[in-house]
């Protein structure tokens, strides 16, 4: 992924107004992000537990969402599997984020779901780059490379049931 930059990531967002997507809070290391390792760029809102984002590079275009963190507490024994990336992870290290769908269809309530790790680092975790905490990765027969576009071809599917 290219590196972006403040007033970039603020312009991506399709399924929010122009005014929440100011006030959102962004990142303050954009510039130590690894960003040659980034399938997208996501973050949770600091202030705000139940919020975060994702932005990536979709259909020639940076493309970002506005996401909400189901409140549903796990307990530790309890694992969950992202369904981007396959990682697994004990207790709320997997949650179901939405995201209102962009356009009408958003203003009038639709939104859309996905279970993705919680701390949104999916593409560090299949370049092997980020060890989750007592979870794992499955053994598998595919290809690093084979992973990486895996995990891109089911957000791209999350993100164009956002966009349409």
């Amino acid at each position: 992924m290219k590196a972006l930059n403040e007033q970039e990531l603020r312009a991506s967002f399709v399924n929010c107004s122009k005014g929440e997507a100011k006030r959102l809070a962004i990142p303050r290391d954009l510039d130590e992000q690894p960003w040659d390792d980034l399938d997208f760029l996501g973050w949770r809102d600091p202030g705000a537990p139940d919020r975060a984002y994702l932005v990536t590079e979709h259909g020639g275009e940076v493309v970002g969402v506005a996401l909400r963190r189901s409140a549903q507490q796990r307990g530790y024994l309890h694992r969950g599997m992202c369904s981007l990336c396959l990682t697994t992870h004990p207790g709320d290290g997997v949650s179901l984020m939405t995201a209102r769908r962009a356009g009408q269809a958003g203003r009038d309530s639709n939104s859309v779901g996905v279970y993705v790790c919680t701390d949104l680092a999916c593409s560090l975790y299949v370049r092997g780059k980020k060890i989750p905490d007592l979870g794992g990765r499955l053994e598998e027969s595919l290809t690093v490379e084979e992973q990486i576009d895996r995990t891109r071809i089911k957000l791209f599917a999350f993100l164009d049931k956002v966009l349409t």
